[in-house]
């Protein structure tokens, strides 16, 4: 028999969730929701799971992530129990279930902590800066450095191993016992989904929904490509024109982007950013200064200007570190790694169940 967490309801409300204990278990959500099934159930199933405190079943399951939030579930809920948001939260709980270190659990549910930890960041970047015993160019050198530890660290130690404890919840403590030939059949799956974001399209054929999912893979490619652009081809030294060209557009494509889904989530265009988590604001506006600041400091050094404005390059580190160190193996950017995963998981499973 399953153990049941009394306490469940109150941890996902701390994760975002709002007022799913009104679900009187209609189905309504079910119906609407493009994405079920005969044997998919979305968001129902999870409703039931957490109202009941069933956390080891939530912790087992990849339906969460499978969900690209439409908000159908939610607009149409009669008792306006607000499932897509009990979803969303589901996606923080899980983040925090699977991160050995415990610091997405703090992180997403105190405000206070994660404001702490980005000052830290600050005062260690502001310490090294004010030493005064290195020249801009040796603090622009030992900054791409960081860059690059920082990539590979934060992979190694956290990203790999939150990512084996999140196969080992989902499919080897399920006793799914999947060949070697389905893993690599899946392969395609999780690099259809990681790169391009497609299920996103299944939610509805609506405009908007249409214009969100191009933004949104527009701004994997940007990310990603000024990712390599910066890291790997050090962006800020080069002088070679066609990846300072490179650079210019992808930190552009940024934070033109970003800068839109700020306004969205301001405004409310629709249901996707009616409730936002504090950590959904952080991550949308940390990537919008990354870009801009990256921007920012290649513009001054083609102008021969940094030297006056060093400040602008100590801004950029700041917004970098905080981004690497916080941001992106604690907060939302984990999400585009898990879905990513959870697509390429759920198609293993398909392949095991019908071999």
């Amino acid at each position: 028999m399953a153990k049941v967490d009394l306490t469940l309801g109150k941890k996902l409300k701390k994760y975002g969730a709002v007022d799913f204990n009104a679900c009187y278990n209609c189905g309504t959500c079910t119906a609407v929701c493009a994405l079920s099934t005969g044997t998919d159930s979305f968001p129902r199933e999870m409703v039931r799971l957490s109202v009941t405190g069933q956390s080891e079943d939530i912790k087992a399951s990849l339906k969460p992530w499978l969900c690209y939030y439409c908000g159908e579930c939610t607009t149409y809920c009669p008792q306006e129990a607000k499932p897509g948001e009990l979803m969303m939260s589901l996606r923080r709980y899980l983040i925090a279930r699977y991160d050995w270190t415990g610091l997405s659990s703090i992180f997403y549910q105190n405000l206070t902590a994660y404001l702490v930890a980005f000052f830290l960041v600050i005062a260690a970047i502001a310490g090294v800066f004010l030493i005064g015993e290195f020249s801009h160019e040796n603090l622009m050198h030992y900054g791409h450095y960081f860059e690059m530890i920082a990539v590979g660290s934060v992979f190694l130690v956290i990203l790999l191993p939150n990512l084996i404890r999140m196969w080992y919840f989902t499919l080897l403590s399920q006793n799914v016992n999947a060949h070697i030939k389905h893993y690599w059949i899946a392969l395609k799956n999780l690099l259809v989904h990681m790169f391009t974001q497609k299920r996103t399209l299944q939610c509805n054929d609506e405009k908007d929904n249409k214009i969100w999912w191009f933004e949104h893979f527009i701004l994997v490619i940007g990310y990603l490509s000024l990712l390599f652009t910066t890291v790997f081809l050090n962006w800020f030294s080069t002088q070679s024109i066609i990846v300072i060209a490179m650079g210019y557009v992808f930190s552009a494509i940024i934070f033109v982007v970003t800068f839109d889904f700020i306004l969205r989530r301001i405004k409310k265009r629709s249901a996707k950013t009616t409730f936002s988590h504090f950590t959904d604001w952080f991550f949308v506006i940390w990537l919008f200064l990354m870009g801009l600041s990256a921007f920012t400091v290649r513009l001054l050094i083609d102008l021969n200007m940094l030297e006056s404005y060093f400040w602008v390059y100590f801004i950029h580190i700041i917004v970098l570190a905080q981004w690497a160190l916080i941001i992106v193996p604690f907060g939302k950017w984990m999400h585009f790694l898990y879905r990513s995963f959870a697509m390429y998981f759920d198609k293993i499973i398909k392949l095991t169940t019908l071999s």
